[in-house]
């Protein structure tokens, strides 16, 4: 049986190679959607830190909406813990790149990241230098039937932040798969929105840190999202389009992560 630490033997696919230092914590992500918009570039260059540069797909930004499921969260070496390694967490999150010319990684920069667990989120902001708020958040699942034939699970998804002087912001819905897995190819959007190996943070003095991490390529399957209540994205001051979003879901998909390094 394959474990998580099983995905550093496969790198064909990374735009870089793996860093040579340790990584220093396992994860998986589980009942992953993506929901994305695109937005104009003006309007989300404002919002990010001037240290970073906005990456763009044929003249957009995009900003990702993410509810999903953490599990076996641990550092390396030891056991995973049922109450501290296991709970749900959302992100907002757009697409950037350093601003060195010498090395401008394609990465992720995260407006928020609410999790259920408290623990985590203090760990996350202390050595991490990235912004979790604490959330009252469940996730279940359901299964489908058609003509008396089950059809794929549905998570029914909620998020209300509690986190102590942050905005408000909440998120109700419903999603699911609709289709076979498969892999984005290079070069298509859902390539350039899925397959990311960094992501960037920036520290209390305006200095520009980047963590690397690493999986196997995402599995994504087509998807379907009902969602009565968003303002996730509001909350960090981002007015999504009136527009239906690309969807995308993905089941389950291990993760390696390296510690955050200054970068300038």
């Amino acid at each position: 049986m394959s474990t998580q630490t099983d995905v550093t033997k496969l790198t064909d696919h990374r735009p870089w190679p793996l860093p040579t230092s340790p990584w220093i914590m396992v994860q998986s992500w589980l009942d992953l959607l993506f929901a994305h918009w695109p937005i104009p570039v003006d309007a989300m260059q404002a919002l990010i830190p001037p240290q970073l540069t906005l990456d763009t797909f044929e003249g957009n930004a995009w900003v990702g909406v993410v509810p999903f499921r953490m599990k076996d969260v641990r550092p390396r070496g030891m056991q995973s813990v049922p109450w501290l390694s296991a709970f749900p967490e959302f992100n907002i999150r757009t697409y950037v790149r350093s601003s060195d010319p010498v090395d401008p990684k394609p990465g992720v920069y995260f407006f928020s990241l609410d999790a259920g667990n408290p623990v985590a989120v203090s760990v996350a902001r202390t050595f991490f230098l990235l912004p979790y708020f604490n959330a009252k958040m469940s996730l279940e699942h359901s299964m489908g039937k058609s003509s008396g034939v089950y059809q794929p699970e549905h998570i029914h998804y909620k998020s209300r932040r509690t986190h102590r002087n942050a905005p408000a912001a909440e998120f109700v819905g419903t999603y699911g798969p609709t289709g076979a897995i498969y892999r984005a190819q290079p070069n298509t959007l859902e390539h350039w929105l899925t397959e990311r190996y960094c992501l960037y943070s920036i520290g209390r003095k305006g200095q520009v840190y980047r963590g690397d991490i690493h999986h196997a390529p995402w599995p994504l399957q087509p998807a379907y999202a009902n969602i009565s209540i968003n303002t996730m994205a509001a909350a960090s001051k981002i007015e999504l389009p009136n527009a239906e979003p690309l969807l995308h879901f993905a089941k389950h998909l291990d993760v390696v992560v390296w510690p955050i390094t200054n970068i300038g």
